[in-house]
């Protein structure tokens, strides 16, 4: 007969390892990809990619249990700086589509009468305030160029964006000086064939000038402490003040504009696995951290690793060699970023005639015309906004109606995630 000790101690240790087992299986139940998404060891190389149906990955990515009539909606960060209030409320009209979630982030730095001037021109038009899907930074973070604060602040707005609990599949970054080059139904029906994993950071290992001019020097962002200052500080003395290139982890660098997927967004910003942090306190004294965070924390993580697509869906145009900043687009360049196929362009200067041409030809809309403020869609077709049928009811499929852009762009991607190219280009 056993006795009432060994009882208690058999108990204790079930309940013990009960315990243990719940504590560690707790995040991945909370935190699974919802909705279908495929993972990363099921693709065939992307056989989700080919024309061959109307769905890739399931019902996408999810939250707060909202069920959508879309196939996959996307979660906008709209950053803009000093005298960009109006272009980011222009970007943020290009880019409407009732599915998805949009957060306008104004730098502190901006005069108070700008920061109104924002809020006015979003709470002007009542499309947002019937779907709900607009948001203003209340308390927005001081952004100095270049330094940690810019990374902070993204990091800022995918928490922000997971906690308000709505449906998205992909975190999206952009500037107040990019501009659409696609219909968000083109963007949808492509992104609609594509595993939910996929994340779009443009990545290299090869680090050339920048070992000595970002990895080695050691700056410091008064951004980061000082409540009206907002610039980077370098030690006088470049000679000493450099640290050796780490061996824990390995460099990786890239363009700051990405397409993260919600799998990999839940991973850096819950970090239960401790290398998020970890690249968070290296890069608090790195000279363009934006360029590097998340290419480094996404090549060196086990998990996501094999789930990047190198490429940043953007068409840009550099000097050569390249400079610090790169060269504004006009009226010039219409023909090469259609030719691109790229989702996004930068960088634009405001009112540029070339962005009307792109409304007018692209997006086949109008800010000047009465109902032809957002882009061509199923939602808002032919110069009439149908929101007010409530096509975001539950259980209701709502009418995606893609054009020329999805064609360009499903050819681009058809060809960057080929199974010749694919894994080729993936974090080396």
């Amino acid at each position: 007969m056993r006795s009432p000790v060994g009882r208690e101690v058999v108990v204790s240790g079930v309940f013990t390892a009960l315990l243990v087992f719940s504590i560690l299986s707790l995040p991945s139940l909370l935190l699974t990809t919802r909705g279908g998404g495929r993972s990363y060891k099921n693709w065939p190389f992307l056989a989700a990619v080919r024309d061959t149906g109307s769905g890739g990955g399931g019902g996408g990515g999810g939250g707060g249990g909202e069920v959508s009539p879309y196939p996959v909606s996307f979660a906008y960060l709209i950053s803009a700086s000093t005298g960009a209030a109006a272009r980011a409320a222009r970007l943020l009209a290009a880019l409407y589509h009732p599915a998805n979630c949009y957060l306008l982030h104004l730098d502190r730095e901006a005069p108070a009468e700008e920061h109104r001037r924002l809020a006015e021109l979003v709470s002007g038009q009542p499309v947002y305030a019937r779907a709900g899907n607009v948001w203003i930074v209340g308390r927005p973070n001081l952004v100095t160029y270049r330094g940690p604060t810019m990374l902070s602040t993204t990091l800022h707005a995918v928490a922000m964006l997971l906690r308000l609990g709505r449906r998205w599949d992909w975190f999206v970054n952009l500037s107040a000086s990019d501009y659409p080059l696609v219909t968000q139904d083109d963007l949808m029906e492509v992104f609609s064939r594509l595993p939910r994993d996929l994340n779009f950071i443009q990545h290299t290992s090869h680090l050339g000038w920048k070992i000595k001019k970002r990895a080695r020097p050691v700056i410091l962002d008064t951004a980061l402490y000082e409540a009206d200052r907002s610039e980077l500080i370098r030690p006088a003395n470049l000679t000493t003040n450099r640290r050796n290139l780490p061996t824990a982890f390995k460099l990786f660098t890239g363009s700051a504009w990405t397409m993260m997927s919600r799998s990999f967004a839940e991973y850096f910003t819950v970090g239960w696995d401790n290398l998020p942090r970890t690249l968070l306190l290296y890069y608090a004294n790195f000279i363009s951290s934006p360029e590097f965070y998340f290419q480094t924390l996404a090549c060196n993580s086990r998990r996501f690793r094999n789930t990047t697509v190198n490429h940043d869906l953007h068409f840009i145009r550099w000097d050569t060699p390249p400079k610090q900043h790169p060269l504004y687009l006009g009226p010039r360049d219409y023909r090469r970023m259609l030719l691109s196929a790229a989702a996004f362009a930068r960088k634009f200067r405001e009112d540029d005639p070339v962005l009307d041409r792109i409304d007018r030809d692209i997006l086949r809309r109008d800010g000047a015309a009465p109902g032809r403020t957002f882009s061509y869609g199923g939602w808002c077709s032919d110069g009439e906004v149908r929101l007010w049928s409530n096509p975001l009811e539950p259980g209701r499929k709502a009418m995606i109606k893609a054009g020329a852009g999805s064609r360009r762009l499903r050819a681009m991607l058809n060809k960057t995630m080929s199974a010749k190219n694919f894994r080729r280009q993936q974090c080396r």
